[in-house]
């Protein structure tokens, strides 16, 4: 059995399904008052190689009100970037720890930690997956539609690890996926093949948004350039303007079509300040249900 949390592809749908269910077990009993102690004795190194609001609280958030602890340390306070070989750093740092939780650039970092941990290492975001986030996204479709199979989920915008990780949801759940991205700025190709190869339901890529949106239940955007793509904005928003959902364009969903965002969002960017602010928007249920699932995946994968 797996025990690192490295990419979505490495899992079947009950072990995946399982997550989810318990970390809706979590927020409700933590929402009745239960203060879960799971975790209480154990300690989390996190290594954070790219800034994070949302990943980086929820995750400690996760931890705590497990009655767990967290060392957090970013790149200046870590080796990922002082030339330390990597296989070193897993050895010393499974010693001390029970889980370390990732955020960095290549996914062959978390891989090569993972190679030579002792612990469970998790993949808190690299630039080809971002599995945990993936996980709290489904966890709030299922709250708000009770399904997948039946839906019309869509993916707007750049091909980049959050598109991915729905790619390798998609294949592991079976639900459909349609994919909306300009030209040259799709997913990546070798994960988008994979997923088709065990899907049952199809995965399809276009690059006209209207048609993509056209009669969706689930609308799913991000930023159109990612943490190290900066250099990129001014070229991408000009490229991935039509691909903008603003009330227009969320006018041919279905009505009662949910939006989601992992945040932190551009206004008037890849999406509109209205409907961002509107009543299709799930995005801070969205957030909030990271911690629920940060908490499952922690107490999973160290206990």
């Amino acid at each position: 059995m797996c025990n690192h949390l490295l990419a979505l592809k490495d899992f079947d749908r009950d072990r995946l399904t399982a997550l989810i269910e318990r970390a809706m077990v979590l927020k409700r009993e933590a929402a009745e008052g239960l203060h879960h102690q799971s975790l209480s004795g154990r300690t989390i190194s996190m290594l954070f190689e790219k800034p994070s609001t949302r990943t980086r609280v929820s995750f400690e958030a996760a931890m705590y009100g497990m009655g767990g602890q967290v060392i957090h340390m970013s790149s200046k306070e870590s080796q990922l970037t002082r030339g330390e070989p990597l296989k070193d750093m897993a050895r010393v740092l499974a010693r001390y720890v029970d889980a370390v939780v990732v955020r960095t650039y290549g996914q062959e970092v978390v891989e090569e930690l993972a190679r030579h941990s002792e612990v469970p290492v998790i993949n808190a975001l690299t630039d080809l997956h971002h599995p945990c986030q993936v996980l709290s996204d489904v966890m709030t479709v299922l709250e708000k539609k009770n399904t997948l199979e039946s839906l019309k989920i869509v993916w707007l915008g750049d091909g980049n690890n959050m598109a991915n990780s729905w790619i390798e949801a998609a294949a592991i759940f079976g639900f459909p996926l349609t994919l909306a991205c300009p030209a040259g700025y799709g997913p990546d190709e070798a994960v988008l093949d994979a997923a088709r190869r065990r899907a049952s339901a199809p995965i399809t890529l276009l690059d006209d948004p209207r048609e993509a949106v056209r009669d969706a239940d689930v609308i799913n955007v991000d930023v159109w350039a990612s943490m190290g793509r900066e250099d990129e904005q001014e070229q991408r928003r000009r490229i991935f303007q039509s691909f903008q959902l603003n009330s227009g364009l969320l006018a041919a969903a279905r009505g009662d079509a949910v939006v989601l965002h992992c945040l932190p969002a551009h206004r008037g960017e890849e999406i509109t300040d209205d409907v961002l602010e509107g009543e299709h928007s799930v995005v801070f249920d969205q957030a909030e249900n990271k911690m629920h699932i940060h908490k499952a995946i922690l107490e999973h994968f160290i206990l």
